[in-house]
């Protein structure tokens, strides 16, 4: 294990130097029943027979002057058959108890005089020994995430597993506190070569994994202090339908419908893009006979062929980078190419090129509205190229779905939708021009399909299955949703667009 250096300040009682240091190593490395610990005037080295609580047995390694080894003598001498000193020149070593005997209160207690007899280091290197190794059962894991419903668990050094249940997390005592040799274990144990050896190089790695009747899960395993950390999404082995995710199916028929051009699912992370996009492919290939080729790294959901033959790349282990995939794509007879992120303007060119010769391309952005999607794809651009992307968005994109995952009353969460749709010329004229509140104001007409949060998230009041305080939080504007709960709110005429567009040139 790595040695850390550690700051306990000026302190009297080794008990207390012992306390600091544990609590460093447990939170990098997790609980040792050894403590190995030196500064320039002392060495440590404490033992317990369990992962937790005092530990019982002590070899204490001291300079002294004579002055010093006079006090500790009599100190000793004081707990006979408590603790043992010997001289390595001018060194004190100290057995508390002495070696070969049982450790008892009166050894606690001679440590403690013996180290107010002595000016301690304020400065300790120290490291750990004898951390658990006992394997982590992957299977229990998974069986925890089904039966907690679960979307994650994380795992970290001197932590039991953490759960993150409708986007709250909490610990389970289903494994013990875990230590780093324990996750590095784990990550070695399901990690494929390639991503294995990526660990070792760069210090972080994320793959998928598939236990096999419980379901699949994106691996994301890093450092952090020097120490391993490992994450778990979970994903079902079956795919979920539009009603299981309780979004319109209508809406998403008339998507998967749909014979080219660009369909975006946005939202931040953790809003559920990546479950609605699988939808969508899941709906494709059950009922249409086309190519599907999907890009990702790693592949999350496992589609298998139906209908349609589908082609999953995983980036890394099928592929360079997701331009070279996408790319390479239009040369594999697809139908339907779906892009796990887009994340770079390369990526991004590639995307609307497929998207405007005649391919359905459905992607996932980070994004916290669909009508400033327009503007957040232009910011990976250069300047001198965004007045053409803008160009080719207006003409390629035809939907954007922007999600967030609202507390049900009754337990769980519901995705609460943004949608835009490119089906009228003022937002159209917002694209081109960029302007936001353009084409949030276009989305509110009712010659369009598209609707905002306020209108989805007063529905979802409306019927029960969310409350007012969770509709109003997440709101993108509470004053509208405020005035479409009072009956007030009224939406803004068409020339209210055409002052906004002059404000947009202005």
């Amino acid at each position: 294990m790595a040695e850390i250096i550690v700051g306990t300040g000026q302190q009297r009682s080794l008990h207390k130097v012992l306390e600091i240091l544990e609590g460093q190593l447990v939170a990098t490395q997790g609980p040792p029943r050894i403590i190995m610990a030196r500064g320039t005037t002392a060495e440590v080295r404490a033992v317990r027979p369990e992962f937790k609580g005092r530990f019982e047995t002590f070899a204490l390694r001291v300079h002294v002057t004579p002055d010093t080894l006079h006090a500790l003598r009599d100190t000793v001498a004081k707990y006979a058959g408590a603790c043992s000193l010997s001289q390595d020149e001018d060194w004190a070593v100290i057995h508390c108890p002495p070696e070969d005997t049982q450790p008892s209160a009166r050894s606690h207690e001679a440590v403690e005089k013996i180290s107010a007899a002595l000016k301690l280091p304020e400065v300790w290197r120290v490291y750990g020994e004898d951390y658990r190794v006992d394997p982590v059962s992957i299977e229990v894991l998974f069986k925890a995430m089904v039966q907690y419903r679960a979307s994650d668990v994380h795992l970290a050094p001197g932590e039991t597993p953490v759960f993150r249940v409708d986007g709250q997390t909490f610990h389970s005592e289903i494994v013990g506190e875990l230590s780093a040799v324990q996750i590095h274990e784990v990550v070695r144990q399901i990690a494929p070569d390639e991503y294995w050896k990526e660990f070792g190089e760069t210090k972080q790695t994320s793959f998928n994994y598939h236990q096999v009747g419980i379901g699949y899960s994106r691996v994301s395993a890093f450092y952090k202090t020097g120490a391993p950390h490992c994450t778990f999404r979970f994903l079902p082995e079956r795919i979920p339908s539009f009603e299981d995710l309780h979004i319109p199916s209508d809406t998403m028929v008339n998507l998967a419908n749909l014979h080219h051009g660009l369909v975006l699912v946005t939202g931040m992370t953790g809003s559920g893009k990546t479950t609605t996009s699988a939808a969508l492919i899941d709906y494709i290939n059950t009922h249409k006979t086309l190519h599907i080729l999907s890009i990702e790294n790693p592949i999350e959901y496992v589609h298998s062929n139906k209908k349609s033959l589908i082609s999953q790349r995983s980036l890394g282990a099928d592929v360079h980078s997701f331009d070279d995939a996408v790319t390479g794509a239009l040369r594999h007879d697809p139908d339907v190419i779906f892009i796990g992120e887009m994340r770079d303007s390369d990526t991004i060119r590639s995307a609307i090129n497929a998207a405007a010769t005649g391919h359905l391309v459905i992607s996932t952005l980070h994004s916290n509205t669909a009508s400033e999607i327009v503007n957040r794809i232009v910011s990976f651009f250069d300047p001198i190229e965004r007045d053409l992307v803008k160009l080719q968005l207006r003409d390629c994109l035809r939907c954007v779905i922007c999600q967030r995952l609202v507390p049900r009353v009754g337990g769980g969460r519901l995705p609460a939708l943004e949608i835009m749709f490119n089906d009228i010329k003022p937002i159209n004229d917002g694209i081109i021009e960029g302007n936001t509140d353009l084409i949030r104001v276009a989305m509110q007409q009712t010659v369009g399909f598209s609707f905002l949060f306020e209108e989805y998230l007063h529905r979802l009041y409306k019927s029960g299955e969310i409350d007012l305080e969770h509709a109003q939080f997440f709101s993108t504007d509470q004053s509208m949703f405020d005035q479409m709960y009072m009956g007030t709110y009224s939406v803004p005429r068409l020339d209210t667009i055409k002052d906004l567009r002059k404000a947009g040139r202005s």
